[in-house]
């Protein structure tokens, strides 16, 4: 199953992101989505599963984590700004003992930690509000028998494009 993992859009969703993420099966976006943002993915993907960011109004209609099983585990989505950064990567672990894989946002720094477990996975932003590295995505691929985990990395736009 390919799965679509996005963070911190805040109303911005990067054109090339929204080619490349057309007709997957789950898009999950871990926070701070912005105006327009979820229908857009909405109209992009078979499912979305959305959650709060420090960002999106108190009256969003997203939970503030989210778990779904997927072939071969749980995948859980948490922002992440609920705890300091020294103490988020383990908190949220903690939050999620028996996922698979936790996905969280609000950094917007790119992280993929997959020698522990659960695994740790932000996809970084996909918009252009700190994209550090230039704006993008992962892409997870779960199988019953095997996960794999594909950062997909833009050059950041051109103050022209935007």
């Amino acid at each position: 199953m390919r799965i679509v993992i996005l963070a911190d859009t805040h109303g911005f969703l990067d054109p090339r992101v929204v080619e490349r993420v057309a007709g997957a099966p789950l898009i999950v976006h871990a926070g701070d989505v912005g105006t327009g943002i979820a229908d857009e993915l909405a109209r992009l993907g078979d499912d979305l599963m959305i959650v709060a960011g420090n960002n999106d109004p108190d009256d969003c209609p997203w939970p503030a984590s989210a778990e779904r099983e997927l072939p071969g585990g749980t995948l859980a989505v948490m922002h992440g700004h609920q705890w300091p950064a020294k103490q988020r990567h383990r908190r949220l672990r903690a939050e999620f003992p028996d996922a698979r894989a936790v996905v969280c946002g609000h950094s917007h720094r790119r992280v993929l930690e997959i020698d522990d477990s659960p695994w740790l996975l932000n996809p970084g932003a996909a918009g252009k509000s700190r994209a550090y590295g230039g704006p993008g995505y992962i892409e997870l691929t779960a199988e019953a028998d095997r996960w794999r985990v594909e950062p997909v990395v833009f050059e950041p736009l051109s103050r022209r494009r935007r």
